[in-house]
């Protein structure tokens, strides 16, 4: 190869891609650019710098794409409720397909040949960056270094990191770390105790939740206002789509609100245990929810409940590019202008309860549900209504 060639990694400073950098380095005649998106991960910029210059990188690239993520990512997916296998809110899904859609970004300005990202042969990740990256850069090669390396394992990793005098971090135990990502709208965390499904997840590995026990023993209100089924405002105050969710995980966290322990069918076939905390989202779900109770009639609503679960999987699959996510997210968005209104919820020790619905929408009709007599509803339609479907039985 030119020794002109460049490649862009996907580097987050931390072990796993610092050990990729070096491989790199080792097994391509090539420039590699260090390239990092920034979207809410606990993250120190000092290192990163640091820490890829140690390895000899000259082009270190950190992106600001915060917001972006919230507005056109986060809140899309909100709007369509999505939860993966009944309780996953997809909060790494997500994250990769901004990623991918960044880094094609960065790899065409500096005209490299390749990307190249630290997902495992076992995960999801890999596919959904690739699925982004042929979608932006179809022509660009991929590198997926735990696919054709003779690094097998941790411990091998390990190995090679001290054999190269790479940095390797430790948990809060003194121990090798967990397999964690995070970003603003949540944090997951896998590997070692938690392999095993008998185990308990340890206190000392959640991030951004308080546990219900240790949470405030009074309750919390908070109440969250929508436009056009967007989020925009936190009891009565408008903050831009970084700022409302950075405040929603810091009041959800508190009070022990958004924790989750699964075990989820992988794309690829394999079966997984994890810890997910999504404080701010979990928060968002339910109020969404909530204000399209009182705002949308019940065919549109029941239609989206109908398509979630694949809507759901598309995202977790790596497909928000695809041409099913965009026509489903066209049914989702359908009467998105009519969610507007405020939701007030109680939080407290982990639970979440409505505590109000606001909204001028003529959806909800109190003349109608009202137990007093009133003129506005005719029940003796109900007869002809009920034998009608007695005749589809």
């Amino acid at each position: 190869m030119k020794k002109n060639k460049k490649i862009v990694l996907a580097y987050s400073g931390g072990l796993d891609t610092s050990i990729i950098l070096k491989w790199l380095q080792e097994n391509y005649d090539s420039e590699v650019i260090a390239y990092t998106a920034d979207i809410g991960q606990e993250m120190d910029r000092k290192k990163i710098v640091k820490n890829a210059k140690k390895l000899g990188v000259k082009k270190i690239i950190i992106n600001n794409l915060k917001n972006t993520f919230v507005k056109e990512y986060v809140f899309p997916m909100i709007r369509g409720h999505a939860i993966y296998e009944g309780v996953y809110l997809l909060g790494t899904s997500i994250a990769r397909p901004l990623i991918a859609k960044d880094q094609i970004k960065v790899a065409k300005k500096f005209k490299a040949f390749a990307v190249s990202h630290g997902s495992t042969g076992k995960g999801n990740d890999q596919v959904r960056f690739e699925l982004g990256y042929h979608y932006f850069g179809p022509k660009i090669k991929v590198i997926a270094p735990w696919r054709i390396w003779k690094l097998k394992s941790r411990t091998d990793l390990i190995n090679y990191a001290k054999k190269h005098n790479i940095s390797i971090p430790k948990d809060k135990k003194g121990a090798p770390p967990f397999s964690v990502d995070d970003n603003l709208f949540h944090t997951s965390t896998e590997g070692k105790v938690l392999e095993n499904p008998k185990n308990s997840a340890p206190e000392f590995i959640f991030q951004r939740t308080t546990s219900p026990e240790k949470a405030p023993n009074k309750p919390t209100y908070v109440s969250i206002g929508f436009k056009n089924s967007d989020p925009v405002s936190i009891n009565g105050k408008k903050l831009n789509p970084e700022k409302l969710l950075e405040k929603l995980n810091q009041i959800g966290g508190k009070n022990g609100v958004g924790r989750v322990d699964l075990v989820e069918n992988r794309f690829i076939g394999i079966k997984s245990r994890g810890v997910y905390e999504t404080p701010g989202g979990t928060l968002l779900l339910i109020a969404h929810r909530a204000m399209e109770s009182v705002t949308l009639d019940k065919d549109t609503m029941h239609k989206k409940d109908s398509i979630m679960p694949r809507y759901a999987e598309l995202i977790y699959n790596g497909y928000w590019f695809s041409k099913e996510r965009f026509k489903l997210q066209k049914i989702v968005d359908l009467k998105r202008t009519k969610v507007n209104g405020s939701i007030k919820l109680k939080l407290y020790k982990g639970n979440v309860t409505i505590q109000s619905r606001v909204t001028k929408s003529s959806a909800y009709s109190m003349k109608k549900v009202s137990f007093e007599e009133n003129k506005t509803f005719n029940k003796s339609n109900v007869e002809r209504f009920i034998k009608f479907h007695k005749n589809k039985l």
